[in-house]
């Protein structure tokens, strides 16, 4: 028998019980509806929420409207700024591992930064049509007032776009075009913004650039505007190595430049259509004449085209940026819970030489078959013993009692859950229920 057919068996045959888990109160509440990433946009949207009904009811000075705004859209432009989610993720994941598991906790939420993007981003939207409402109601014919008014409502209207576009449906059903449009209607937007805010100024006296520079959203702009193009500056196309592993999967290698433990990139194979994020893994233990890389399996269109047409050149743009598996490194023990090709994600912590010790259970099919043999050594660099769960073998199996198994005779401190949607929400809510901090990126991390 061989080592991974034994794995493979071990899942299927051991019934060993786990000890009974008293469930928190209100689990359900905290951890399904109110989870983390909803509680930061309810923070961010709710704050602002409260202080619009409050200049609303008092005031109604546009100024403060225009400024609140453009100061949201900057938060929400930076939310997603590589620059500053790695220093972001640097510096909070910097917490020591001798520092309280409470704190620990708190500190790698870091990645569900997402609920800040949206949160302000619908909060600039709110704000926006209170600018836009109180300039109708206070509107006076004159061809700058006019324009003025012209511009806003077709801002309005790429706004309600670039939001209806981002709810979760719309992105799971439609992911390719969501990302074209969100991409180019927030473009759309900040040049809009720009044109309606130099041609707000130019009616105010006594001097156009004197009001610009005494106003926040003129700055906060000038900020969102250097932070969305610093990425496309930085935009090249660069030679990738193909390593086909099986009809559905596929290894591209990358000599470009550098990565650090924890860090994804984005590739496209056209600059301006559908870009798409991996983790990477280093080369370091099997492929020594390259850098790094990712794996990719066959999830939809694009990946079905890069498999079964491999390219040897690809677009890159920005830097390397840090994401899930990086916030992973604040604890000493996890179990590492993936299926499919989430095992690319999880491979990257084998390129950190202070990573947490962690047990590892990855459910697939046909594992060998499907991602070669140095996939599995690579698997086998994370954890020597490693539950291997074969679904042509067995099926489909839900894997919370395993993970709660491993958990108790692993002493972990959490579980990193790398799957799809579906998998990752239900295991770790099933395991937050049960007083297991767990943790798995959403379809906004």
């Amino acid at each position: 028998m061989s080592q991974l057919e034994h794995h493979v068996r071990s899942s299927i045959d051991i019934e060993k019980q786990v000890e009974p888990v008293v469930h928190k109160r209100f689990a359900r509440l905290r951890y399904g509806l109110l989870n983390t990433y909803r509680r930061l946009f309810g923070l961010a949207f709710m704050g602002n929420l409260i202080a619009f009904i409050v200049v609303m009811a008092r005031d109604r000075f546009l100024l403060d409207c225009i400024n609140a705004c453009a100061i949201n859209i900057l938060v929400c432009g930076l939310a997603r700024q590589p620059l500053v989610v790695n220093a972001l993720f640097v510096s909070l994941c910097a917490v020591p591992r001798s520092a309280p598991l409470r704190l620990r906790h708190l500190a790698c939420k870091i990645f569900h930064l997402g609920g800040v993007h949206s949160g302000t981003g619908v909060a600039s939207c709110v704000w926006y049509i209170g600018f836009l409402a109180v300039y109708t109601y206070q509107y006076q014919p004159s061809p700058v007032a006019t324009a003025v008014l012209v511009l806003g409502y077709l801002i309005l209207a790429v706004l309600i776009l670039t939001v209806g576009v981002s709810t979760p449906k719309f992105r799971m059903m439609h992911h390719d075009w969501f990302e074209l449009t969100h991409r180019f209607s927030s473009w759309a937007v900040l040049a809009l913004f720009w044109a309606l805010l130099l041609t707000f100024a130019s009616q105010q006296q006594p001097s156009m650039g004197g009001f610009l520079v005494s106003q926040p959203a003129f700055w906060a702009i000038i900020i969102v505007t250097i932070a969305i193009i610093q990425p496309w500056v930085m935009l090249r196309r660069v030679q990738v190595m193909a390593e086909p592993l099986s009809k559905h999967a596929i290894r591209l290698h990358f000599s470009h430049t550098s990565i650090m433990y924890g860090q994804g990139i984005s590739i496209s194979k056209h600059p301006l259509r559908d870009w798409h994020s991996f983790a990477t893994i280093t080369d370091r233990f099997d492929t020594p004449d390259t850098r790094f890389s990712c794996l990719i399996s066959k999830a939809g269109d694009w990946t079905s085209s890069i498999i079964s047409q491999p390219a040897n050149r690809v677009w890159v743009r920005g830097v390397p940026i840090y994401g899930f598996g990086y916030v992973m490194r604040v604890f000493s023990r996890i179990i590492v819970v993936t299926t499919g090709s989430g095992i690319g994600p999880c491979l990257s912590f084998i390129d950190d030489d202070n990573r947490p010790q962690m047990r590892v259970v990855w459910q697939t099919k046909s594992p060998l078959q499907t991602y070669s043999q140095r996939t599995i050594d690579l698997v086998h660099k994370m954890d020597p013993d490693p539950l291997v769960i074969d679904t042509n073998i067995s099926g489909r199996v839900d894997m919370l009692q395993d993970v709660l198994r491993l958990h108790q005779e692993f002493k972990a401190e959490a579980v990193c859950v790398i799957s799809n949607p579906m998998v990752t929400k239900k295991l770790v809510n099933d395991l937050e229920e049960r007083g297991v901090y767990a943790y798995g990126p959403i379809f906004d991390s």
